[in-house]
């Protein structure tokens, strides 16, 4: 399980490090090794709340994120995505930007880490967006319940996400963003617009591809009446079948697939739109905290892109292994630790924060709802160690 999981992951490690000492010597293959480290610390958190979204697909969609997906991830944000946030700064041609990260690599830093700002305030907004939806969700497991009770009721108020995000995004254009970081100034004006393009870019993502999960639900349970009728009219059912099949679509609904069969079509498409734009939005810390180590453009994209394989290498293990369902409170863990990124980018705008603390922080909440849910599986008499159900992801990954 562990080398068919992992085995591409520790391939191209292999392949990124050999090729980075023949390109720029041992200093060069320590940067990539260190970025690749930095990558996984910060991102850590990611892996869960995808293996959360993963296993609603069906297999087909499952090997488009692992595949399709990791060449957007390793090259679309690790590599162009600096290119293109320099070419629309600095009002400049994509290939003059190419030129400055080639050959003027410092001022290619001084350009991507000036737009900062509107980096964190848009990555910022959509994550705190996904903590706020699952805060104020009533959920049937409460990690910390004299918190999330009450959390839960306030959340039966329609929009009371967007309301706190915008309140927030408010507070951080009039207070933070008045004296940023790097380069100093007033960028209250594009921490505003950002932080609202961030917001809308969830609002609309995520709308979107509810609707078509919601429609294909709908389609499914239209058929499944549609069979019991047929089945009625017919000769008498055979009780054990119809028992095995309640089953396996009750265990499908605690993946969180729908039948048995996962998402298709238009509902996958968007919910793999979501997933991209969440894996960007991770990334943004872990793209300008690379700078600290490295200017080279090349260096970078791959150091963060094996990063960005174990991330996804680890999304499958957990959706395989079925760890969510073992393990009930991961997901809070997750979604805490990205509510804490979500501060700490909107901090960051004001504030140098080293990636060091981003990554522990993550680390040290899924570790303590690991803990959490082991000590509840204890109490329960429960394993903690194999799913009623698993979900399988495409093989071949």
């Amino acid at each position: 399980m562990l080398l068919r999981t992992f085995g591409w992951s520790f391939a191209v490690t292999a392949a990124g490090l050999a090729l980075a000492g023949v390109l720029w010597g041992w200093q060069g293959l320590a940067i990539v090794g260190i970025l690749s480290i930095l990558e996984i610390s910060v991102s850590f958190d990611n892996a869960v709340i995808n293996a959360g979204i993963l296993r609603k697909m069906n297999a087909f969609w499952q090997k488009i994120f692992l595949t399709v997906g990791i060449l957007i991830a390793v090259f679309g944000m690790r590599l162009v995505f600096p290119v293109v946030i320099v070419a629309v700064t600095a009002k400049i041609g994509p290939l003059e930007a190419v030129n400055l990260a080639i050959n003027d690599k410092a001022q290619y830093e001084h350009l991507v880490t000036g737009a900062h700002p509107a980096i964190a305030a848009f990555g910022g907004m959509f994550l705190l967006m996904i903590f706020l939806d699952f805060i104020f969700e009533e959920r049937e497991h409460k990690w910390l319940g004299w918190l999330e009770r009450p959390l839960a009721k306030m959340g039966k108020l329609d929009m009371l996400s967007v309301i706190v995000a915008l309140v927030v995004l408010l507070v951080v254009a009039m207070t933070v963003a008045t004296d940023v970081a790097h380069g100093g100034g007033d960028k209250s004006a594009t921490v505003l617009l950002s932080g609202v393009a961030g917001l809308l870019t969830y609002l609309v993502v995520g709308g979107v591809s509810g609707y078509f999960e919601d429609k294909l639900e709908e389609a499914e349970e239209a058929q499944e009446a549609e069979d019991a009728e047929d089945d009625g009219k017919g000769s008498a059912a055979k009780p054990a079948v119809a028992a095995q099949e309640a089953d396996r679509n009750g265990a499908a609904s605690k993946r969180g697939s729908v039948s048995g069969v996962g998402l298709a079509g238009k509902a996958a498409f968007f919910l793999f739109l979501y997933l991209e734009v969440i894996d960007a939005s991770f990334s943004f810390d872990g793209v300008i905290g690379a700078f600290a180590i490295t200017n080279d453009i090349f260096e970078m994209a791959l150091g963060l892109g094996i990063g960005a394989m174990y991330i996804r290498s680890l999304t499958v293990f957990l959706v395989r292994k079925g760890t969510l369902d073992d393990y009930v409170y991961l997901e809070h863990g997750a979604h805490y630790a990205i509510g804490a990124l979500a501060v700490i980018l909107l901090a960051t705008i004001k504030y140098e924060i080293n990636e060091v603390i981003t990554g522990l922080v993550g680390i040290v909440l899924i570790g303590l709802s690991f803990w959490s849910s082991v000590r509840k599986n204890r109490q329960e008499g429960k394993p903690g160690e194999e799913s009623a159900a698993k979900s399988e992801v495409a093989s071949g990954v």
